[in-house]
């Protein structure tokens, strides 16, 4: 159960890293490509690790794998983003983990002949109908529908492709260099950044400052920035480890543990700091929310007993 616990607490962390992400993409210029840029080109930092037993590849079908797992996760962060700007945070998440739970169980079972029992398969049915609940959307701007959940079915197929192609190359290789090049190869996306000019002329210091997140104050925003970074690198790695030692679509089915402590916090937040980050319920949504949250807890507890 030790994978259990790993996503648990994985998953907590990245919880707050989509708040702050959203308080980020809100309160500044909210370009996702800029935002894409800072968050996968230092991936490259992975290298780092080489010293302490990284190994190569060694054939060129686990280096396409590897390519397939970060270059999916980059373009999975960049098209989330997007969805995240046009959407809510409390909606569109959720719908892409419910994506990522289902894309998961199919190329999990084609690539990776995976199987689970009866009462997991129920379990991740159960947390992927949550998933649904929560996503379901309906402010004073929007319809139930909108483009930004197209963007969402996108990042949810990009994210399964990584997270599958990760399982594959965790079971021939030590967990290290499997998580190394699928987490390098990410950084590949932050070099095609470097194509847009919006990302160049974040470089200089007067564009830099617009990019910061407002709301934070100029002596803040730094500060929780690079805090974001470093929770979303610590729960990134927890997640990888939960899937190396375990089922990458229950791993990923647990995702909607995630869905409802972010709900929670942007909900609070929404009531007692409107100013930070406001979004609009009405007492449908929270009712069907608070059902979905109940079927999380439900769902989750079958992966558990």
């Amino acid at each position: 159960m030790l994978w259990f616990f790993a996503a648990l607490l994985g998953y907590f962390l990245l919880a707050l890293v989509f708040v702050l992400d959203k308080l980020i993409l809100t309160k500044s210029l909210g370009r996702p490509v800029v935002y894409t840029f800072y968050s996968t080109i230092f991936m490259f930092g992975a290298l780092l690790a080489w010293p302490f037993g990284v190994e190569f590849l060694d054939e060129a079908k686990h280096w396409v794998a590897a390519l397939i797992s970060g270059l999916g996760f980059g373009f999975g962060m960049w098209t989330m983003f997007v969805a995240v700007k046009q959407g809510e945070a409390s909606h569109i998440n959720p719908f892409i983990g419910a994506m990522i739970t289902m894309v998961t169980y199919i190329f999990s079972s084609v690539f990776l002949a995976e199987t689970l029992s009866t009462r997991q398969l129920w379990g991740m049915v159960i947390l992927l109908f949550a998933s649904v609940l929560l996503s379901l959307e309906k402010t004073s701007s929007k319809k139930v529908f909108h483009k930004g959940f197209l963007w969402a079915i996108l990042a949810g197929v990009l994210f399964a492709a990584s997270h599958v192609s990760a399982k594959y190359l965790y079971e021939l290789y030590p967990f290290l260099t499997g998580f190394v090049w699928t987490r390098a190869t990410t950084g590949i996306v932050g070099l095609v950044c470097l194509l847009y000019p919006s990302v160049r002329r974040s470089f200089r210091a007067k564009n830099s400052k617009k990019e910061l997140p407002k709301a934070f104050g100029k002596r803040h925003a730094v500060p929780i920035v690079l805090s974001n970074k470093v929770l979303s690198v610590v729960g990134v790695v927890l997640i990888q480890w939960a899937i190396a030692l375990g089922s990458v679509t229950l791993v990923n089915a647990m995702s909607g543990l995630q869905y409802v402590l972010m709900f929670i916090l942007i909900l609070l937040l929404s009531k007692f700091a409107p100013k930070v980050l406001k979004e609009y319920f009405t007492k449908k949504e929270l009712a069907m929310q608070t059902i979905a949250i109940l079927l999380v807890l439900v769902g989750s507890a079958m992966f558990v007993w």
